[in-house]
């Protein structure tokens, strides 16, 4: 069974809870990075960066929600090792896994609809890098940066 971490702040609690009963559904464990509860005033960035260290550490995926969903992506990006990209689209979606190998997956909960965000979850659960030479030396250029 795959692990799966998933972290909101107030503004994606609502939609976390959903999408997390939608991964236990498809039969993955899920690891809640938070909140746990609705605080109005915890902070995206501590989540998104808790939960980047734990993807990158575990070598897992991890799915990211507030508001619009770039602050999450800007926070968790900040983690080494980890490569997250703002969806908004399925075809956003599929070129993110398959070319670029994103492992945490960023949504808006105020820019897209549940029902919507529910199947890029589980598009990129499923779409797999396409391990493509070119794909590989864009990444590696990236992990160079990272260690410099």
């Amino acid at each position: 069974m795959s692990i799966v971490f998933i972290g909101a702040d107030h503004r994606g609690f609502k939609l976390n809870g959903e999408i997390k009963e939608k991964l236990k559904e498809w039969g993955y464990v899920v690891r809640d990075m938070g909140s746990k509860n609705y605080d109005m005033d915890d902070d995206y960035s501590e989540i998104a960066i808790k939960l980047g260290e734990k993807v990158a550490f575990e070598g897992a995926k991890g799915i990211l929600i507030c508001g619009s969903g770039v602050g999450v992506s800007i926070a968790a990006n900040k983690v080494d090792g980890i490569r997250a990209g703002l969806c908004l689209k399925e075809r956003q979606v599929r070129q993110a896994s398959e070319d670029d190998n994103i492992n945490v997956l960023c949504l808006s909960a105020e820019l897209v609809d549940e029902e919507t965000n529910i199947g890029l979850v589980k598009l990129f659960l499923e779409t797999l890098f396409s391990g493509e030479e070119r794909m590989i030396r864009r990444i590696n250029k990236i992990k160079d940066y990272e260690k410099a």
